[in-house]
């Protein structure tokens, strides 16, 4: 090969490397950029509501908010039906740090925070109204925020269960009196136990998961719980009777795990501890707008359901609402009892 040849052969090789250098190095820094972009967050939230229900599009609605509003920065999963386990189980976790968060019963949450059982004492609320005054109000918010601090969490927001009602196989209820010696599937709560001892009920604390199979086989009598969830839960299917008696409210409540919270930027943890109210009052909106619906689908499926009388009514509520302050008494919980009575108003 010719001095002029071999010149003209390197200059077209150079140039045909410095292509591909000037081509690659961009896609190496890409690369380099993302190796080096942190992993998102993970934020899993456990719960026992059951998907295709007002709960669990709440819950994607939080979802949506806080993947958008921290910049895809925290994933959020959720785990609905139970799939990570009974509500105290998931309480358990949250509480200890090995799961991020918790969607549920103030009950459950109060397996762990105590004083929290207050809320749904029975009778403390007559109508939807006077429970969202009480826990919109700062000095209950205030006193919730500091009683699940103290036991590893930290709050989030309320959510809604609603008012709960009796369901029996059996045995109708009519007056307190048809309560004595049923066994009654209770919530795994000191609350739910002490209301059914007081109505001379026997309590059978039985989690979420177990409920149908134990009404189907006869280990209980009846149930307590909202229309929304005996259908979600296919409850009503053992249950020839509802008494609408609507004892006592059960708001839901998203708890973070407090080890989870207080190890994120200081940006994500103001995001998360600010959340728009309107999470609150749609999922609220939500539920209450199905109730009337339900009612209806329970007749039809052959539910014999009543309406309590006002004179009815008040028999039930003259043996059940001394078990408020029984259950502050125990739980430490006088104060918060005293600011749901002063903030729910006429």
């Amino acid at each position: 090969m010719t001095r002029k040849k071999l010149a003209i052969t390197l200059t077209t090789l150079s140039l045909v490397l410095s292509a591909f250098f000037v081509t690659l190095a961009p896609r190496e820094e890409a690369h380099a950029q993302e190796a080096a972009a942190p992993e998102a967050i993970q934020m899993r939230i456990g719960t026992v509501a059951p998907e295709g229900t007002p709960w669990e599009k709440q819950l994607r609605s939080l979802k949506t908010h806080i993947e958008s509003q921290s910049g895809g920065r925290i994933k959020v999963r959720l785990f609905m039906g139970g799939s990570l386990g009974g509500e105290k189980a998931l309480v358990r976790r949250v509480s200890q740090g090995s799961l991020e968060a918790f969607g549920g019963s103030t009950a459950a949450l109060g397996s762990v925070v105590p004083e929290l059982n207050v809320i749904e004492s029975p009778y403390l609320f007559d109508t939807a109204e006077q429970a969202d005054r009480a826990l919109d109000a700062a000095p209950v918010r205030e006193q919730v925020g500091r009683l699940v601090s103290a036991k590893g969490f930290t709050f989030a927001l309320w959510a809604e269960n609603g008012f709960r009602s009796w369901f029996t196989r059996e045995r109708p209820i009519r007056q307190p009196a048809d309560l004595r010696g049923l066994r009654m599937r209770s919530q795994e709560s000191r609350v739910h136990i002490a209301t059914y001892e007081a109505f001379g009920a026997t309590p059978n604390p039985i989690d979420v998961t177990n409920v149908l199979t134990s009404l189907q086989t006869g280990v209980v009598d009846g149930f307590d719980n909202t229309p929304l969830f005996a259908f979600a839960t296919s409850w009503y299917q053992a249950a020839r009777h509802l008494n609408l008696s609507e004892q006592s409210y059960q708001p839901g409540v998203v708890v973070y795990s407090q080890t989870w919270f207080n190890g994120l930027p200081a940006d994500l943890k103001q995001m998360l501890g600010n959340l728009p109210t309107t999470l609150t009052t749609d999922g609220r909106a939500a539920v209450r707008r199905m109730d009337p619906i339900l009612i209806q689908n329970l007749q039809r499926y052959g539910i014999d359901v009543h309406r309590p009388t006002p004179e009815e009514r008040a028999a039930f509520a003259a043996i059940g609402r001394p078990v408020q302050d029984r259950v502050a008494e125990g739980a430490g919980a006088r104060n918060l009892l005293k600011a749901l009575r002063s903030g729910r108003g006429p």
